[in-house]
């Protein structure tokens, strides 16, 4: 063990693996939801800090010096519910009623040398910026050292040789350094860990989901179980057929924008109401049906007038530019349509139910495939617990090799980092066969200060 650290809001474990293999050993553990609770103790247990704690509120005011341990490293991936806008400057007391207090309470008292926090892309969009804002200046109120904007990043920026993994899934990491109140308000540059963008010399195109993800379909426990039904087969097939008599066999692609049955049609009928995006999507459609009108009509009279197939069937997105077929593809039935790309990286981690499908095989993702995407190693189970909680566990668990690269960065690129963690994590990454050096991005390492 090199240092302690703590993990809030812990889920089913992605901070603790990464905190672990960088040479870190946990002292707490808090998640509310039992389920997760239940797989984090399984996997991990906890013969070293008891049993995992539950809800964190109630553990950190008046409590948090009996409760919680003395730590070196605090993470968590807190939910990020409405902050006050109230704008009163109150230090930690403007963020009461948010779970970002509780950390704040716990970093008051107990002053860990080191906090990375987790939390969606969004947390610092036009909506929000009041609440990142409000974050920033507690963290420096309490005296950490904390950049003007966060880092955000996502594992398929990365090569498999860094940790990467095939999944878009841009999410915001907030480190901060204990320096003391008075320095940590003196250092406000923009010096982010990483820019949002590929490693360089890596393209995330020569992801193959296929070589770095997928079991073997003779691993699969309960194959048939993520097997298309035979109608979802029936829709792929009905646009398969489409994309064979509108676009591949002539050379063309398929338009970038949704197309939508309903408005293949020379005369659409519009609603006054209608949003003016709406419309122009409707125009879209309309304009290419009238470009291909006797190829569509034969579509649809081969396939019943869609007249049996669901609303959201009859909507496709085709992000997968010339690709001959759909079965090639990767495939994900959503409620805005059937949507098509190349079989490279996967979008974000969801529910079940939007899980992925890959064409070749005709089958979802399974959940030990859900766990490589987000970094997990093949020994860590799920034991006997339902697919469609997994799933729902893995959708919201934080990137493992993202954290344990962001980590790394603070260590190589911060001077006032505490120096034996950084000694750590330089050593457990040369025992992981890591390269011992910061990330580089096209823009060069000086493009992050």
């Amino acid at each position: 063990m090199s240092f302690t650290y703590i993990d809030l809001f812990a889920g089913i474990g992605g901070f603790h693996l990464a905190l672990d293999s960088l040479g870190g050993q946990a002292v707490f553990a808090s998640e509310i939801d039992p389920a997760a609770r239940s797989i984090y103790e399984h996997n991990f247990g906890s013969a070293t800090y008891g049993a995992i704690a539950g809800d964190i509120i109630p553990l950190t005011e008046p409590k948090v010096d009996r409760v919680i341990l003395p730590h070196d490293i605090l993470v968590g991936g807190f939910p990020c519910q409405p902050f006050s806008k109230s704008g009163f400057q109150r230090g930690i007391n403007e963020t009461r009623g948010t779970l970002f207090y509780n950390i704040a309470r716990i970093l008051e008292k107990r002053k860990p040398r080191v906090v990375v926090l987790e939390n969606v892309r969004n947390l610092i969009g036009p909506n929000h910026r009041h609440t990142w804002t409000l974050i920033r200046r507690t963290l420096r109120d309490l005296g950490y050292r904390t950049p003007e904007e966060p880092t955000v990043f996502s594992p398929h920026l990365l090569s498999g040789d860094h940790l990467g993994r095939p999944q878009v899934r841009e999410r915001v990491f907030i480190v901060g350094v204990y320096v003391g109140r008075d320095e940590a308000w003196k250092w406000t540059e923009d010096t982010r860990l990483a820019i949002n963008r590929p490693v360089k010399g890596w393209d995330p195109k020569r992801w193959d989901l296929q070589a770095s993800v997928l079991q073997d379909n003779a691993e699969v426990i309960n194959l048939d179980r993520y097997h298309l039904s035979d109608v979802e087969i029936d829709i792929v097939n009905m646009w398969d057929d489409f994309l064979s008599c509108v676009g591949s066999p002539a050379g063309r692609r398929l338009p970038g924008f949704p197309l939508w049955a309903d408005y293949f049609t020379a005369r659409p009928e519009y609603d006054l109401d209608w949003a003016d995006w709406k419309v122009d999507f409707v125009e879209k459609n309309s304009a290419f049906y009238r470009s291909h009108t006797k190829e569509i009509s034969s579509w649809r009279k081969r396939h019943g007038s869609l007249k049996h197939v669901n609303d959201s069937r009859r909507k496709l997105e085709w992000q997968a530019q010339d690709m001959t077929s759909i079965w090639d593809g990767l495939i994900q039935f959503r409620p805005s349509g059937l949507r098509i790309k190349k079989p490279t990286y996967v979008p974000a981690l969801v529910a079940m139910n939007q899980t992925s499908v890959f064409g070749p095989r005709k089958r979802r993702l399974t959940v030990r495939e859900g766990a490589r995407l987000q970094g997990f190693p093949d020994s860590f189970t799920f034991g006997e617990q339902v697919d469609a909680k997994s799933f729902k566990q893995l959708g919201n668990a934080v990137s493992v090799g993202v954290v344990t690269q962001i980590l790394s960065q603070a260590a190589y690129l911060w001077d006032f980092f505490p120096p034996d963690i950084a000694e750590s994590i330089r050593k457990s990454r040369g025992q992981m066969g890591l390269p011992d050096e910061p990330l580089v991005f096209e823009d060069d390492i000086e493009a992050l200060w």
